[in-house]
């Protein structure tokens, strides 16, 4: 249940409480900056700076009464501040406050984010490491298809990762920007060059242009690249469900000791964690079409994005934040089983190398047709009555009395078709290598003992 999320940092950002707290940062920093410029008297950012606080009950009372969240918080303030809080939000509106703080608490959400995707990538490369020579059976459209290994799979889920973290930094730095350019943009009371004095104060950058928003293509293109990293972690949680089912069951989610999997049937082991991470990916990409509807704003601006807002920018960082964490915890806990993996592969009797086969008697001279079709009898027969491929083949003297002993050796080979994974590893990792930690071999080897 996703109650049992113990990591309280994404919360604690997108709480009412950092919120307001943050537009207090963005107003003294503007005030700060306007008193070097000799725009607001010294001595009154000074007494802001030592005095400016807020309660919440008070913003509530406030704004119940207003209607409007900012001059809540800024009459709030101002009964704390007193006579010099008429320097308080000098030269602003509401949403120079409001998106520059937007920007500072998406920050501070994407730095738990960033350091999910880091673990993630390190527990993935960590695992493809230990299971680099395991082989398995590679499907496509859920058919057995050619071997491969389990170290390949968790690679090429690595490399992905490693996408996505390029991807998000690229997103979460479109999104470090503020904006102090006014009502519509103009600089009507402020100037661009004080614009670009408060934003370096709160390590932002100011954005070139802005209506009184900065506008929402990037907001929505944070909320894809989001939607994009749930997507991949929809897409690992969704492998290890087929691999968790009874008839393939080449891994499995960590089961307790004391874990029930139905109320019903005491035998079973679902892979519950996984099911939660590809439900929630739901989530994270609908509230994507929410983030693209929000680009398209009434003239300057209105505000039909900002409701849509307080909801999917906490709800899509906190999810993606959550589902990292469990995802890590999945692939660092899951049971394999090695044994069943050979069973798999080895269940239909050869048939896993019938392309090597088809090679094989190309170069001795037969068409690709003809190959083709020899190979390709000989499989159907194997599917239909349950028999040994390779024996198949080798009781077939069109066959035999073509291709040599040892190229039909080859074409059988396991070696062979797996040859190239240290070259495909060293592409991924490069120099790096990631032994299996003791802990990680002590799981496999109670996974392969029960298999």
């Amino acid at each position: 249940m996703i109650t049992r999320y113990t990591r309280r940092e994404m919360g604690q950002i997108w709480s009412e409480e950092n919120r307001f707290r943050t537009w207090l940062k963005v107003e003294l920093a503007a005030t700060e900056t306007l008193a070097q410029a000799g725009l607001v008297p010294k001595a009154a950012a000074k007494a802001i700076r030592q005095r400016a606080d807020f309660t919440l009950d008070r913003i509530r009372e406030i704004e119940a009464e207003v209607r409007h969240d900012v001059i809540a918080f800024t009459t709030a303030v101002a009964e704390i501040v007193g006579a010099e809080s008429r320097w308080f939000h000098y030269g602003l509106t509401s949403n120079d406050v409001v998106d520059t703080a937007q920007s500072l608490l998406i920050a501070e959400a994407s730095q738990l984010i960033r350091s999910g995707l880091v673990r993630l990538s390190g527990v993935l490369e960590s695992r493809a490491w230990e299971f680099k020579d395991v082989p398995m059976v590679g499907r496509t459209h859920g058919v057995h298809a050619e071997p491969i290994t389990f170290g390949l799979k968790l690679a090429n889920w690595y490399s992905e990762v490693e996408r996505d973290l390029v991807r998000f930094e690229h997103a979460t730095e479109e999104m470090r920007v503020g904006k102090f350019s006014g009502a519509v943009g103009t600089f009507a009371h402020l100037t661009p060059a004080l614009e670009e004095k408060i934003c370096a104060r709160l390590g932002l950058v100011p954005a070139a242009i802005s209506s009184q928003v900065i506008q929402r293509d990037r907001h929505a293109h944070y909320l894809a690249t989001l939607a994009v990293v749930a997507c991949t972690l929809d897409k690992i949680a969704t492998e290890i469900r087929h691999l968790q089912r009874t008839e393939v069951r080449e891994a499995e989610e960590f089961f307790s000791e004391k874990q029930k999997g139905s109320s019903a049937m005491p035998h079973k082991r679902n892979p519950v964690n996984s099911e939660q991470i590809s439900g929630l990916a739901r989530v994270v990409r609908a509230n994507t079409v929410a983030g693209f509807e929000n680009v398209a704003l009434w003239h300057e601006r209105d505000i039909s994005h900002s409701s849509v807002e307080r909801v999917i920018l906490p709800d899509s960082t906190t999810l993606v934040d959550y589902m990292l964490e469990r995802t890590a915890n999945l692939l660092e806990t899951m049971f394999i089983y090695p044994e069943r993996m050979r069973e798999n592969l080895e269940s239909t009797g050869g048939l896993v190398f019938s392309g090597q086969l088809l090679l094989e008697l190309v170069e001795q001279g037969l068409s690709r047709e003809d190959a083709y079709r020899l190979v390709q009898g000989h499989a159907m027969r194997a599917w239909k009555e349950g028999g040994n491929f390779r024996d198949l083949i080798m009781s077939d003297g069109n066959i035999t009395g073509r291709v040599q002993a040892k190229a039909l050796k080859r074409a059988f080979s396991l070696e062979w078709q797996l040859r190239h994974v240290d070259r495909i590893f060293a592409r991924v990792f490069g120099s790096k290598a990631s032994p299996p930690t003791r802990s990680r071999r002590g799981r496999a080897g109670r996974a392969r003992a029960s298999s």
